[in-house]
């Protein structure tokens, strides 16, 4: 065992020969010469033990104890008292001033090393007790003290003197007894070691097994009681020690010697009880405060986070919408490019013809007589009028054009309004004629009523992504095949369940069931690198999940993909 240990004497020779014992049984010592000089020492750092001469100038040991005992951190620490005078009454006055031993110098310095090795391990066995072993703990408890010692006047007289100091207590006789009761929550054992009944020794012994092993009389203080001045009483002091015992008292002193004692042992008991409740609580505070502190932590994290968290989903949206943007865009530019197509055909042979027709009126204007025409000119007027015919043909298709562009361009608006469905599936297909050709047949099926109080986008940017998606399918399919097998769209519209659905079908290769579920995620696409954007199904599935709706994927009859759009009937907001 070894330990930090202040001795406080004045004397240097005396404070030389203690120092070497106590180092050479592997002590750490520090001397201080008088009372205010430790209690400098104390300032710094709380020993183990401290060693104290009683007389000391200035502050004698009797007030440095007390001053120890008034101070929170220090009133635990165990104080050994030591003197060389023999007056009546010292070892009472330093007992009841606060130390926990009194040993003289002329003492053989064993039994001192024996006590100071006591008190440091009944300092170290202490376990802060947690209501008293089932036992509510009160500030100003009584001690719990257990005397075993052969019934007789003796041991009632001890009895009775205990219980005057306000102590609760009880009397054993037996080993198995006192080894039993000690186990109720007891603070201090009292053994008489010379007792006729039982083996005091043996006692000792098994009380300090079970106050190491079993937690529950793990603070509880061994008192032996032995004439320890004769030659077979040191004997059975070492013994006593070795088995245990935290403190030794001769008989030869008295009932009173003995009572004082006890005292001293069970008030450093409760005053180390009390110093160990009060670390709990702190301990108990100070957990509480980190706990706290964690909380505040964990809820500032999750602040800054949440704050996070919505700034990146402001850049997600942003980001998102500017590809929504640049998909519309792309959108934009593959119909406009499908438009100035359709647009050209028709001003081409408009302008062919205009020079025929303007070539004929020539000839007309020169050969005209006021007879009127020759009549070889009449075949070539009527070539005129089918030239005519014609350029007014390709003028008319060119107005219808524009006109569903113009409807077309309603696609950005976001107030609801009732929109003709037929019609504007009509316009969607007028503009996606360059995709549709000569090779892919329309089938119309509308069964729900014209009108749909929707967003126009929910009909133009849709309907045009899937019916795109359809066409560029059936197309990549008849490409390099021979015979070209002939495509199919179908477009139907019904009302089932309060909801409006427009279901389109195609006859081409179909969606895999595996990836069904992917087709509506951003840039997934099926298409070659660089023919599409992957963002024309995911636009639409966003368009309709604004509406309350739902678009799912499924086998067309044809064996192709069928999209379903439901969106859920409005009444009108006019």
């Amino acid at each position: 065992m070894s330990g930090r240990i202040l001795l406080v004497e004045d004397s240097d020779t005396q404070a030389l020969m203690i120092r070497r014992v106590l180092e050479r049984d592997g002590f750490a010592v520090e001397r201080a010469d008088s009372a205010e000089a430790a209690l400098d020492c104390l300032n710094l750092a709380v020993p183990d033990l401290v060693v104290c001469d009683y007389h000391l100038p200035g502050m004698n040991g009797g007030e440095l104890v007390r001053a120890l005992r008034l101070n929170v951190r220090t009133r635990a620490t165990p104080v050994l008292m030591l003197t060389e005078a023999a007056e009546p009454g010292l070892e009472r006055e330093g007992l009841e001033s606060g130390a926990d031993a009194y040993v003289p110098k002329s003492s053989d310095q064993s039994l001192i090393l024996l006590r100071i090795r006591a008190l440091l391990r009944q300092n170290g066995a202490h376990e802060p007790e947690s209501g008293g072993f089932g036992r509510e703990v009160g500030l100003f408890r009584k001690a719990r003290v257990l005397l075993v010692r052969d019934p007789g006047e003796a041991a009632e007289t001890l009895a009775g003197l205990v219980r005057r100091d306000g102590h609760d207590v009880r009397t054993a006789s037996a080993h198995d007894a006192a080894l039993e009761a000690a186990r109720d929550a007891t603070d201090c054992v009292v053994v008489d070691l010379q007792a006729s009944g039982f083996d005091g020794i043996a006692l000792c012994a098994a009380l300090h097994a079970a106050r190491q092993s079993e937690t529950w009389i793990g603070s509880l203080r061994i008192l032996g009681l032995g004439n320890g001045d004769r030659p077979a009483g040191r004997l059975l002091v070492a013994r006593a020690y070795g088995a245990g015992v935290d403190d030794l008292v001769s008989e030869e002193g008295g009932a009173e010697a003995i009572g004082l004692r006890i005292r001293a042992v069970v008030r450093r008991k409760l005053l180390q009880d009390e110093t160990a409740r009060i670390e709990t609580e702190l301990r108990g505070r100070q957990a509480a405060i980190d706990r706290a502190r964690e909380e505040a932590s964990a809820h500032a994290a999750k602040a800054a986070l949440a704050e996070a968290l919505a700034e990146a989903n402001d850049r997600l949206r942003e980001a998102q919408g500017k590809l929504v943007q640049s998909a519309k865009m792309a959108s934009l530019g593959e119909l406009v490019a499908g438009i100035a197509h359709e647009i050209n055909n028709p001003l081409a042979f408009i302008l062919a013809h205009q020079g025929t027709v303007a070539r004929l009126l020539e000839q007309l204007d020169g050969a005209v007589s006021p007879d009127g025409p020759p009549k070889d000119w009449a075949p070539k007027l009527g070539k005129a009028r089918e030239r005519v015919a014609s350029m007014s043909l390709g003028l008319k298709r060119i107005q219808n054009l524009v006109l569903n562009l113009r409807k077309f361009s309603r696609l950005d608006e976001s107030e609801h309004q009732s929109v003709d469905v037929p019609d504007a599936i009509d316009t969607v297909l007028t503009l996606l004629t360059h995709k549709l050709g000569s090779g892919i047949t329309i089938s119309r099926d509308y069964q729900a009523p014209r009108d749909l109080l929707c967003q126009p986008a929910l009909l133009n940017q849709v309907i045009m992504n899937i019916v795109g998606n359809a066409a560029d399918a059936l197309n990549a399919r008849n490409e390099g095949a021979a015979p070209m097998r002939p495509g199919l769209i179908s477009i139907a519209t019904r009302l089932r369940d309060g909801a409006y659905e427009i279901a389109i079908a195609d006859n081409g290769p179909g969606v895999p069931e595996a990836l069904r579920e992917r087709v509506f995620e951003p840039f997934f696409t099926t298409k070659p690198v660089g023919s599409g954007t992957g963002l024309g199904l995911a636009i639409a599935y966003s368009v309709v999940q604004a509406h309350g709706g739902a678009i799912t994927v499924e086998t067309a009859p044809e064996g192709g993909a069928r999209f379903v759009v439901s969106v859920p009937i409005e009444e009108d907001r006019a």
